[in-house]
């Protein structure tokens, strides 16, 4: 078969097994949406939403198409927007790894970089306070808003969801990142309509308002949020764990080091969540767990892969940490 692009190429990515020796009776298997077009996850709901738009006639070439993103799904809107003969404005904020930043330029798209934080220490209400703004004062715009938009829910029920249902003949648990919450929402959706006892566990950032309430400041973009989307209400989800940006770190050099798997943070999230869920609990056979692996290693770079970054926002946590034990006097 020929492809007439390779941005129609969405989907249809590997699930491999991740052994862990620590733990005999889980079998571990990763969906690698690294195999997507441009590198990650975000290509699904980019491509489904942007030709649903079309298709509809809600959106044309005359329209700006305008969104707030951490990276990926920037990178994967400025792929498909340019493919699409559409304009794009990309609203970002200085956690934007350069790699992503670079990506984003390279594909003609406009980016807006905010540089105050919010109420809450990160950037993502910065960010949709310049999107609206942008909304009063472009002419003819669309902002996808990746946090309340079915569509993206919609994008990860049809694809993702419906991929892993057919990869794998039965599954106990899966493990998710979450952010904006399209990919836990329509996944969950998916799997629990076939798989009814699979039990969908939320993969979170400690600093992420999304489950806790409390918020503070985050160094790895791409997982967590400042907000709790609109759209996790139709999300079936049965549980959360939480996990620091070393533990992240850690289990992202142990996927390269043991398995030669070279992904992103959110992926060496869900390996240190699984680690820690399972950690103190009794698993009397064998269980079949699932997770996704959203993007690249390359976008890494100078973040988690960076040695010097890696050991000073290590030693930064750890100091953050000794000072929330210390009691108020």
């Amino acid at each position: 078969m020929i492809i007439p692009n390779i941005l129609e190429q969405v989907g249809q990515t590997p699930l491999i097994s991740v052994k862990l020796d620590e733990f005999s009776n889980i079998n571990l298997y990763a969906k690698l949406e690294t195999y997507n077009p441009t590198g990650s996850v975000k290509d699904r709901a980019a491509s489904y939403i942007l030709k649903d738009l079309l298709r509809k006639g809600i959106i044309d070439q005359d329209t700006t198409i305008i969104e707030s993103t951490s990276g990926n799904f920037g990178v994967s809107l400025s792929a498909y927007c340019k493919y699409l003969n559409l304009k794009f404005i990309a609203v970002v904020d200085p956690h934007i790894s350069k790699i992503n930043e670079m990506l984003i330029r390279a594909n003609n798209a406009e980016i807006i970089k905010v540089t105050e934080p919010d109420n809450y220490g990160g950037y993502l209400i910065s960010r949709i306070e310049k999107i609206k703004e942008l909304q009063n004062t472009l002419k003819k715009s669309y902002w996808i808003n990746q946090y309340q938009n079915p569509l993206n829910a919609k994008a990860y029920y049809h694809s993702l969801g419906k991929e892993i249902c057919y990869q794998i003949e039965q599954i106990d648990y899966v493990f998710l990142g979450i952010s904006s919450g399209g990919t836990i929402t329509g996944v969950s959706q998916k799997l629990k309509e076939n798989f009814p006892n699979v039990k969908i566990i939320a993969v979170d950032m400690e600093g992420s308002r999304i489950f806790t309430g409390r918020s503070k400041k985050r160094y790895i973009p791409g997982i967590g949020s400042s907000i709790v989307p609109e759209i996790l209400k139709e999300a079936y989800i049965d549980d959360f764990v939480l996990v620091n940006e070393e533990a992240t770190i850690n289990a992202c050099h142990e996927l390269l080091e043991k398995h030669n798997v070279f992904v992103g943070g959110s992926s060496g999230s869900c390996l240190a969540a699984i680690k820690k869920y399972f950690l103190h609990r009794e698993i009397n056979r064998e269980i079949n767990v699932v997770c996704v692996f959203p993007d690249r290693g390359e976008r890494y770079f100078d973040t988690i892969y960076n040695k010097e970054w890696s050991e000073a926002i290590i030693k930064l946590q750890q100091q953050e940490t000794l000072l929330e034990a210390v009691p108020a006097i």
